[in-house]
């Protein structure tokens, strides 16, 4: 499950880990600042996040540095094995893994009284879908054709993101059945678009993201987060007029106040936005291009808001 650090109402774990570390806190070190004590922290547990990505390469006896000589079959395997342990650590290092016995939660979907007001399922959906691309891409790059690759993309990242949800069980969060199911969508969306060049031309999935840089987990930032999906007029052949081709439509969604900061607010928006993939197609920047199917820009968007 995608979370935020802080959980509403009843528990504050940002805050009780806070006090754990100031008990922690060696008397020697009491006139140090709090943030290079932050630091401190944050440095040792992201050195535990490499040591612990590297160990199941290492362990399995796979020289990294002669991967291009793999065969495809086996960079699909390393692939796989590299995402369940970045989400292993990734989870042992922010969201409490391994630290309860498993346990199933119901989190429902949208409503007012749900932990994250939906936006945490969007991110569910968001991050499967993205992953699936990126690692179809990467099938296709060691020799699978399109639809193949495409198809490996979205079943290894419906298997990484699936292991999200039972290193979630074994944490104070449970396994959520909502978001297992916004994953597979993810993937299946993922595969959709991918093998279908038209719907690739016309829609993207996209997050916008507008950092305060008061949270080092951005993917459960959902205080400054808006998911949507964007519908491209470059990609209709009846739009013939240069400068619409520029414009796209935009339907999304964000909530905010579920962290404790203000009121709580569910929105839905239209907008009226700026193609900047096309832009940076046309420059040349073909890479920046490909980013910028999955990133909104923020601020290159004009909407209509509308409060559930």
């Amino acid at each position: 499950m995608i979370r935020h650090d802080t959980i509403r109402h009843d528990t504050i774990r940002h805050d009780t880990m806070k006090h754990v570390r100031r008990d922690i806190k060696p008397r020697i070190f009491a006139t140090v600042p709090d943030f290079i004590m932050k630091h401190i922290f944050f440095t040792m547990k992201y050195k535990l996040l490499l040591m612990l990505l590297a160990f199941p390469l290492n362990a399995s006896g796979f020289d990294v540095s002669s991967f291009s000589d793999f065969s495809k079959e086996k960079k699909v395997m390393i692939a796989n094995i590299s995402g369940l342990s970045a989400i292993t650590a990734w989870g042992v290092a922010n969201w409490d893994y391994f630290s309860r016995s498993p346990s199933v939660k119901d989190e429902g979907w949208f409503a007012d009284n749900t932990k994250e007001g939906g936006a945490d399922k969007l991110g569910h959906f968001y991050l499967g879908y993205t992953l699936s691309h990126l690692l179809g891409s990467a099938c296709k790059y060691w020799g699978y054709s399109d639809s193949k690759g495409a198809l490996l993309g979205s079943l290894s990242s419906f298997a990484i993101m699936s292991w999200m949800e039972i290193g979630d069980s074994f944490s104070d969060y449970g396994f959520s059945h909502e978001d297992f199911i916004m994953n597979g969508i993810g993937a299946a969306a993922a595969y959709l678009i991918k093998t279908n060049p038209e719907l690739s031309k016309k829609i993207d999935f996209r997050a916008e993201y507008t950092p305060a840089f008061d949270s080092i987990d951005f993917f459960t930032d959902y205080e400054h987060l808006k998911y949507l999906v964007a519908l491209k007029l470059d990609g209709f052949e009846s739009i013939t007029q240069k400068y619409l081709r520029y414009l796209e439509l935009h339907l999304g969604y964000y909530a905010r106040g579920y962290s404790g900061q203000g009121d709580q607010e569910r929105n839905i928006y239209v907008g009226l936005g700026i193609n900047i993939s096309r832009i940076l197609k046309d420059a040349s920047m073909d890479r920046l291009s490909i980013l910028t199917s999955y990133i909104q820009i923020p601020y290159t968007c004009i909407s209509i808001e509308k409060e559930r």
